[in-house]
């Protein structure tokens, strides 16, 4: 017998919000997305009435740590579980599975851990494969990474690394200027990975022959790279600069002025900026004292940050940067859940499934309130969140 849902709302399909419509999946895939009166299928006996809210394709994040006191370096079967399960209160249906910088032999235990158990498949969010940031990173634009773990980008550890994750690598930010870098960038291009600039100290120039050797992203936009000058554009000049290329925000207000969240938006479309958490294991948890990677991570309000200062990750969630998009830079809605959908599905190769309500496409739905809170949240047609329900 086939598995139906169906939900009636406003839907966010192909960048429009479409009032009164009806979104259908059976068997996990979605079969009818569009005007409720223009559809002459069958149906569920039960519908799920959205309210006032929207129903989306589900989030895609490209760039996570942790949450809810785990994180992807605890390296195992049951952090990376609870990772799955807990995004699905944020509408997140898909995720990167994100490292940080670490000894290669921590790095390996966790990689290993990712490629066994997400492949044996996961309570809720599915692992679209590991961004992988750091070891490669420049010490002078750590952030809150620890700096005695930074290493050379030596073709030799990249090829063992990316090896032992059996091809889920699909994200490796790195800072291009570091010896051996560009190497390392075009062997990893040939094998289809995204390489992003990040955690980086490159002029322009340097971005420039990046770019030239397959540099194609750009981590979190504005943190931890050189910055806008008139002079010197820096990393931030080249993520404008070259607009085929797309780049990461972190869009909580903090990380990123409003202000300058609109500028690069209007900048790159909505086509090119993909939202991101770079959430750690303190978000959803509140206010207190928590670990990054072997460093106290002090949270306050929305704000995580060393004892020096420094912001440490974060504790945004996906559909927050939704509604800060809307809310604080005025995107409209529709733009604002395709960079949390569609953009980074497409930047990741899987947007021939995923990040879009349409027919063939995954049933991975998210079901927002007008608050951009989660109501319930859907992966392959499977509903594994419902708000008020355990």
């Amino acid at each position: 017998m086939n598995q139906a849902i169906a939900l009636k709302g406003t839907a966010i399909v192909d960048g429009q919000a479409i009032e009164n419509a009806l979104v259908v999946a059976v068997d996990g895939s979605i079969q009818y997305a569009g005007d409720a009166d223009a559809y002459t299928g069958s149906l569920p006996e039960e519908i799920i009435e959205a309210g006032d809210g929207w129903i989306c394709p589900g989030f895609v994040d490209m760039h996570m740590h942790g949450i809810e006191g785990h994180d992807t370096m605890d390296g195992t079967p049951e952090s990376l579980q609870s990772i799955s399960r807990a995004l699905t209160r944020f509408g997140v249906t898909a995720f990167l599975a994100t490292t940080m910088t670490a000894p290669y032999a921590q790095l390996e235990t966790v990689l290993q851990n990712i490629a066994r158990n997400s492949r044996a498949g996961l309570p809720g969010a599915e692992v679209a494969g590991i961004h992988l940031e750091g070891p490669w990173i420049n010490p002078r634009y750590k952030g809150a990474q620890k700096e005695e773990n930074i290493a050379l980008p030596k073709l030799e550890e990249v090829r063992r690394l990316y090896e032992l994750a059996d091809g889920l690598i699909k994200v490796v930010t790195i800072a291009p200027e570091q010896p051996e870098a560009l190497e390392a960038i075009a062997w990893l291009k040939e094998r289809g990975v995204v390489v992003s600039a990040g955690h980086t100290g490159a002029t322009f120039a340097q971005a420039a022959d990046a770019v030239d050797a397959g540099v194609r992203h750009f981590t979190h936009c504005f943190n931890a790279m050189t910055g806008l000058h008139h002079r010197e554009p820096g990393v931030v000049g080249a993520a404008m600069y070259h607009e085929q290329l797309s780049t990461e925000l972190i869009a909580d207000g903090i990380h990123v002025h409003p202000a300058v969240m609109k500028i690069l938006y209007r900048v790159k479309s909505a086509g090119k900026l993909a939202l991101v958490s770079d959430s750690m294991r303190a978000a959803a948890l509140g206010d207190g004292s928590y670990d990054l990677g072997g460093q106290e991570v002090h949270v306050h309000g929305a704000e995580a940050k060393l004892a020096d200062g420094t912001l440490a990750g974060s504790i945004l969630t996906l559909n927050r940067a939704v509604g800060n998009m809307v809310t604080l830079s005025g995107v409209p809605v529709p733009e604002a859940v395709e960079m949390a959908s569609l953009t980074p599905a497409t930047i990741l190769g899987i947007a021939d499934r995923k990040g879009r309500l349409a027919a063939g496409f995954d049933a991975d739905i998210v079901v927002l309130g007008k608050d951009f809170t989660v109501q319930s949240t859907f992966v392959a047609g499977k509903e594994v969140y419902r708000a008020g329900q355990a």
